[in-house]
């Protein structure tokens, strides 16, 4: 063992035994962090540790793969030469960027997210603007830079007194006994690199342990490799017949036929009585989970106008999201569809033409408007939006929609924007935006639906100074804007001759946070909306409802006649008992009915579990399935799936 740091690979090993401990003090940071919500049995400790280093040890070699092949091959009487010196401090300083950065880096990647690195992380490489810009308006860069330069000086300077280099660059031993010291990294390297999956990690039932027991690299080029999973290949299946069987029974509404008898046709005809047509402003608000709300239990006032709003409005109170991130509650609120696994459908390519919310406003003559205050060509959404037939009005820092895309785009010129972070304009400006383009639409007479996203409550949490008592930079200040620009955004819109006749739709794209225990936490997808200005009493709803439903539900109120080909229902033409909701997260997805929830994942796993407590936060894995709910469950995801990928949700 003292040889290995005596010799020629002294500096490769030295670097491979600090990359291992780094690694062991990352993962019991993590682990006290969370340890509310972790399974502390020896059993999972032992087991998430053992993975961990398996995983440590993958890449801490992969990543000297390249150095160790240059310390065998490099021709012996050249051995600590000014190339030889040069080229192992640029690649250890390479290495060492790397390094630091990625462990640095996992401990806001956890604070937000709950998780080691996953697609969310790899999405972060091809948005950079974003990602750039929120990095920097949210932590100091400099400190940041200061910080990873004295680690990697520090790095060298410890390494120079423990004679590391002076062994690397003065043991000119053999090729022959270089392979002694290369060979055992190398098949390490290799061997680990194919045998290691993430997916081993995933021992328990706790995500805490599971998580902890992962390796932050290792996630990530896994993540990389594997933004879409493919149903059939990964997940619990029936027969394509079985499966359809299934979700043309539990579809169907008691206002709704078949157009077909097609076994795969899930079109509908909706029939209800006497059509209203006014103006929709769907609003999706960032991250806005219901417990931010006083009617939750929340004590500290933050959103005094939306729940002014609420008493005056049919109020989803057990209304849950589908997934943890934006382009997901996009895609549950204007595709209608359960969470498929992988990328959400706003992310993957060929999705224009798509049956969607769109549609149906399309049939009854109005205009689709998408209004966002950042660039859309982020997550897509241009794109997807476009493809849908929605004009857009974003920020266009200069990224083109595809040629396929025949749409029109309005950029929101720069006199128009008063505060703008990484993200995009403040909810203020964006809400100006959207009564622009309504005053625009009511005087050409044209009935019009906005998809309006906002985006100042996230990191950074800035906005425009003085307009609440909370300081910038925090969570609950954030939200605490975003509430006040809402009811600033209500209150001009009373002043507008197009009021009286526009429903606004109020609901959050997903919850602030989805970390805790479990692999889904359900308590940390339940959100808020609500249907504002409707010709109805005000209402509550608190039935089980899922966000693919909050469209239909709409659409239900109004009294539209229309054909469907969407998976939401409206929830007042559901019988009792029907409630169910949709879950996902990325890998994993469920179904929420009654207090069993069915979740599979890419294992071709299918669990339930009881669900007990008022907030629905306590679990307990049911040993007996129950099959009716486990092949609905099944059959929803799976029909899904496959509809997208072989084109049956396309209109075209």
């Amino acid at each position: 063992m003292k040889n290995l740091f005596r010799s020629r690979f002294s500096a490769l090993f030295s670097v491979l035994a600090l990359y291992v401990i780094l690694s062991f003090a990352v993962r019991i940071t993590l682990l006290l962090w969370s340890a509310g919500d972790a399974d502390l049995s020896l059993v999972y400790i032992l087991r998430a540790f053992f993975t961990g280093f398996c995983y440590d040890l993958t890449i801490g070699s992969l990543f000297l793969f390249l150095y160790a092949v240059y310390l065998l091959i490099f021709p012996k009487r050249w051995i600590g030469s000014l190339f030889d010196k040069c080229f192992t401090y640029f690649y250890l300083i390479l290495i060492f960027i790397i390094i630091y950065f990625s462990l640095l880096a996992e401990i806001p990647f956890w604070d937000e997210f709950g998780v080691r690195f996953n697609f969310i992380a790899v999405d972060y490489l091809i948005y950079t603007y974003e990602v750039v810009e929120n990095i920097n308006q949210s932590y100091p860069l400099p400190l940041i830079g200061v910080v990873l330069i004295g680690l990697i000086v520090s790095t060298f300077f410890i390494f120079k007194k423990l004679n590391i280099f002076k062994e690397t660059f003065s043991s000119k031993i053999s090729i022959s006994k270089r392979l002694f010291f290369a060979v055992p990294v190398l098949a390490i390297a290799i061997i680990l690199g194919l045998v290691m999956k993430n997916k081993q990690a995933d021992f328990s039932n706790n995500l805490v342990m599971n998580e902890v027991g992962k390796n932050g690299a290792f996630s990530f080029v896994t993540a990389f490799k594997s933004n879409e999973l493919d149903y059939e290949t990964f997940y619990p299946k029936l027969s394509e017949k079985e499966a359809y069987s299934i979700v043309k029974r539990t579809l169907l509404q008691e206002n709704q036929n078949y157009t077909s008898t097609k076994y795969d046709d899930i079109s509908r005809i909706t029939k209800e009585g006497q059509e209203q047509k006014p103006n929709i402003i769907l609003i999706a608000i960032e991250s806005f989970s219901a417990d931010f709300l006083s009617t939750f239990g929340n004590k500290d006032n933050l959103t005094p106008n939306y729940e002014k709003l609420a008493n005056e409005s049919i109020f989803f109170t057990n209304l849950y999201a589908t997934g943890t991130r934006t382009v997901r509650g996009m895609e549950a609120l204007t595709l209608s569809v359960p969470p498929t696994p992988g990328n959400s459908i706003v992310r993957r390519p060929n999705n224009q033409n798509l049956f969607s919310v769109s549609t149906i406003v399309k049939s009854k003559n109005y205009q689709p408007y998408f209004i966002y205050g950042g660039d859309g060509y982020f997550d897509n959404m241009n794109n997807f939006f476009g493809g849908q037939g929605f004009d857009i009005v974003d920020r266009n820092r200069g990224n083109p929609l595809s040629d396929e895309i025949k749409t029109q785009r309005f950029a929101i010129p720069d006199n128009e924007v008063k505060f703008e972070n990484a993200w995009g304009i403040c909810d203020e400006d964006l809400y100006n935006q959207s009564i622009k383009y309504a005053d625009i639409s009511s005087k050409a007479n044209k009935p019009f639906f906005q998809f309006v996203m906002t985006t100042s409550n996230h990191k950074p949490y800035t906005f425009p100074a003085g307009k609440i008592d909370l300081p910038q930079g925090d969570r609950n200040a954030a939200v605490k804007y975003t509430d006040y620009a809402l009811g600033k955004f209500i209150a001009a819109a009373k002043t507008k001759p197009w009021f009286k006749n526009t429903v606004f739709v109020i609901v959050a794209d997903h919850c602030a946070s989805s970390a805790g225990k479990w692999e889904i936490n359900i308590d940390r997808h339940h959100i808020p909306a609500i249907i504002y200005n409707l010709n109805q009493q005000p209402e509550k709803i608190d039935r089980l409802t899922s966000q693919i439903d909050v469209m239909p539900t709409l659409f239900g109120y109004l009294g539209w006649n229309y054909n469907t080909s969407l998976y939401g229902k409206d929830i007042n033409q559901m019988k009792i008992g029907d409630e169910r909701a949709f879950i996902g997260n990325y890998r994993t997805l469920g179904m929420l009915k009654g207090n069993i929830f069915t979740q599979i994942d890419d294992r071709k796993r299918l669990k339930q579990f009881a669900v007990s407590g008022n907030e629905k936060q306590t679990l307990s894995e049911i040993k007996t399935k129950n099959q009716e709910l486990a092949s609905q469950t099944i059959s929803y995801y799976q029909t899904a799936s496959v509809r997208f990928k072989n084109g049956k949700m396309k209109t075209k």
